[in-house]
C-alpha cells in the first residue's frame, strides 16, 4: 500500500513539475492564444505544491521530489524490505521473545520461495561494486559461463572477494574427481577457517586464549594454575582488567563449600580437572537435558543411565527428525527402546526439526530450562549425485547450523552446555559451521574433547537414513560403523553466555536459484540435456523448498 501511495504521489509531482515547465516556456514566449480559463486551471493546480513553481526543467527530479515529501526509489525499496522483514513473523503463534529464532528459517523459506524466472519476481539485490569483482574474477579464470562458480563468489563477503583476487588463486578446471564449483567452494570454505580455532582437539585454555588473542606467555601463566584458580579466571576475565590482575584475584578467593562438582579438588591441575568435567559429562544435575536428530535411541538411552546413575533429576528429552512409522521399519527395537526412556521419565517427541522448535507446540513451555544438549552428528541428508561439499546443496549443511543455534538461545539456561559431535573432516557440515554459528549466537567455544575420550561415545551408531533397513552398526561395540574415521571425531562444546544485547537478523546462506539449478554441469545434470534437465532441476528446487519446510525427504 505505502508502495502504491508513494508511486501515485510521484506521478503526480512528475506532471506538475512537467506543467510549471510548460507554463514557464510559455511565459518567457506570451501568452497570446491561450485559454485564460484553462490558464488559471493549471496555476489552481501548481499553488497547492509549495517549492514546484521555481523548478525549471533542467533540476533534478529526485532533489524536487524529496523536497515535497515524495521517497526515492531506493527509499521505497528500504521500506519495503524492513516491512517484509517485519511480516515475517506476523500471524505465527510464537511468543514475542522467541520471534528471533524463527526469523532466519522463515526467510531462508521465503529466498527459497521466489522463483526469479516468473513473471513480476523480486530481484535479490546486487551491489554493483561486488558484481564488478565478481565478473572479474570469473573473466580472469576463463568461467565467465559457469553459473555455480559465480553463485559462490556471489555469496562471498566483499572482504573474500578482495583476499581471493589479491592472492592470485585460480581454481583446478581439469580436476578428474572433483568440479571446479565444489574445487573453489571448498577453497572458500579454509579461507574463513583461517581466523577459527581449528576442527581438531582443543583443550579449555587454548579456546580461551584463541577467544581472547592472548599470547604463549599467557597460556604458561594459565597452564600453571590449579583448578580454583583455572575456573575462576575462565569465568570472571573479560579484557577490562589485565590477566595478571584476575589471577592474583583468583588465588586469594576462598573455595565455597556448595556441594557441586565445580568446586571438587580445587587444589589439582587446573587444566586436567577442567578436561575431565567435559568427558565425563558432568553437567546440571537439576536441569533438563535434549538431544536432536537422535535415530535408534541408543544415544538417548545411554545419556538416561549416565544421569540416573548421578543422581540428576533434570529430564532428558530425546528426539527424532522422521516419524514413529518410519524409525519402526527402520529399527525393530524402537518400541523397546521408547518404552525404556519412558520408564526412566525421559520424554520422547518425533517430528523434531531443531531449527524451528520455537513454532513445535511440543516445545511450548520448555523456554530456558535446558541446561545440556546434544546433537551428534548433524547432517541435512544426501542428495544423490552430489558429494556434501558441492555448493548446490552445501548451503543446506552449513544453515542447519545456524539456525540450529539461533533456535537453541530462547531455551538455553545460562551457562548451560552444547555438545555438537562431527568428523573434523567433514566436508557437509563443516567444524568451522559449528563453531562459527555458535560464537555469532554468544555460545562460547569452550573445548574440542576428541569423540573416543568422552564418557558417552559407546553407544549405537546409525546412518540415521534408509540404509539403516539393510545396514546396521554393530550396537554392542560399534567396530562396523566405517563411514568416517573414528579418531578423527570430535566433540565441541559450548557454554550459552547471553549478553542481553538485541540479536541482528541471523545470517544465512543464500540458495542456488532455479537459474543456476538449470545451469550446473555436474552431479545429477553431468548427462542430462534439454527437458530432462529442467525436470531434474525443478524436482531439485522443490524439494529444497520441502526441506526447509520441516519435512524430511530420504
Amino acid at each position: 500500500w505505502l508502495k502504491l501511495c508513494a508511486s501515485l504521489a510521484r506521478g503526480a509531482a512528475t506532471f506538475l513539475i512537467s506543467a510549471s515547465s510548460a507554463l514557464l516556456e510559455m511565459a518567457e514566449e506570451g501568452f497570446e492564444g491561450v485559454d485564460e480559463a484553462e490558464l488559471a486551471r493549471l496555476e489552481a493546480e501548481l499553488g497547492g505544491v509549495e517549492g514546484l513553481e521555481e523548478a525549471d526543467a533542467g533540476e533534478d527530479l529526485e532533489a524536487l521530489l524529496a523536497d515535497v515529501g515524495v521517497p526515492a526509489p531506493e527509499e521505497e525499496e528500504a521500506v519495503e524490505e524492513q516491512e517484509e522483514e517485519e511480516d515475517l513473523t506476523e500471524g505465527l503463534d510464537v511468543e514475542e521473545h522467541l520471534r528471533e529464532a524463527v526469523e532466519g528459517s522463515l526467510r531462508l523459506k521465503r529466498l527459497l520461495s521466489e522463483n526469479e524466472d516468473a513473471p513480476n519476481a523480486k530481484k535479490r539485490k546486487v551491489d554493483p561494486v561486488k558484481e564488478q569483482k565478481v565478473k572479474a574474477l570469473l573473466t580472469r579464470w576463463g568461467l565467465v559461463n559457469d553459473a555455480v562458480v559465480k553463485h559462490v563468489l556471489d555469496q562471498s563477503l566483499m572482504e573474500e572477494i578482495d583476499l581471493i583476487t589479491k592472492s592470485g588463486y585460480c581454481p583446478d578446471k581439469n580436476n578428474m574427481w572433483k568440479s571446479t564449483a565444489e574445487i573453489f567452494n571448498r577453497y572458500v570454505s579454509e579461507l574463513r577457517e583461517r581466523g577459527m580455532p581449528g576442527g581438531a582437539a582443543c583443550d579449555a585454555i587454548s579456546a580461551f586464549k584463541h577467544r581472547w588473542k592472548m599470547d604463549l606467555a599467557a597460556d604458561k601463566t594459565l597452564r600453571a594454575l590449579s583448578h580454583k584458580d583455572l575456573r575462576y579466571v575462565l569465568i570472571n576475565f573479560d579484557s577490562t582488567r589485565e590477566l595478571s590482575e584476575v589471577v592474583e584475584e583468583a588465588s586469594i578467593m576462598d573455595v565455597e563449600d556448595d556441594n557441586s562438582t565445580a568446586t571438587a579438588s580445587p587444589e589439582a591441575v587446573g587444566i586436567g580437572t577442567i578436561g575431565r568435567f567435559t568427558r565425563l559429562d558432568l553437567i546440571d544435575p537439576l536441569a533438563d537435558a535434549a538431544i536432536f536428530g537422535d535415530a535408534n535411541f541408543t544415544f538417548a538411552l545411554r545419556l538416561v543411565r549416565h544421569r540416573k546413575a548421578l543422581g540428576h533429576v533434570g529430564r532428558v528429552i530425546a528426539t527424532t527428525f522422521e516419524e514413529l512409522d518410519t524409525l519402526r521399519e527402520r529399527y525393530k527395537e524402537i518400541d523397546q527402546s521408547i518404552a525404556t526412556l519412558e520408564e526412566n521419565f525421559a520424554e520422547v517427541l518425533h517430528g523434531v526439526d531443531c531449527t524451528q522448535i520455537a513454532t513445535n507446540p511440543q516445545f511450548k513451555g520448555m523456554e530456558g530450562s535446558f541446561g545440556a544438549v546434544y546433537y551428534n552428528f548433524p547432517h541435512s541428508g544426501a542428495i544423490q549425485g552430489f558429494f556434501d561439499g558441492h555448493p548446490i546443496v552445501n548451503w543446506r549443511h552449513e544453515n542447519l547450523m545456524r539456525l540450529f543455534f539461533r533456535a537453541l538461545r530462547g531455551f538455553m539456561k545460562p551457562g548451560g552446555v552444547v555438545k555438537v559431535a562431527s568428523n573434523l573432516g567433514a566436508v557437509g557440515v563443516r567444524y568451522s559451521y559449528i563453531i562459527g554459528s555458535a560464537i555469532e549466537n554468544e555460545f562460547l567455544h569452550i573445548e574440542t574433547v576428541p569423540f573416543l575420550e568422552w564418557h558417552l561415545h559407546r553407544y549405537g551408531r546409525s546412518y540415521g537414513d534408509k540404509r539403516d533397513i539393510y545396514k546396521r552398526p554393530d550396537a554392542t561395540n560399534n567396530q562396523s560403523y566405517n563411514a568416517q574415521a573414528a579418531d578423527r571425531d570430535m566433540v565441541y562444546c559450548f557454554s550459552y553466555a547471553p549478553t542481553g544485547e538485541q540479536m541482528p537478523p541471523q545470517f544465512v546462506r543464500v540458495p542456488p536459484n532455479l537459474k543456476t539449478l538449470q545451469a550446473c554441469t555436474d552431479g545429477p545434470f553431468k548427462n542430462l540435456q534439454g527437458q530432462a534437465k529442467q525436470n531434474m532441476a525443478q524436482q531439485l528446487y522443490k524439494r529444497f523448498v520441502v526441506e526447509i519446510s520441516g519435512t524430511h525427504v530420504g
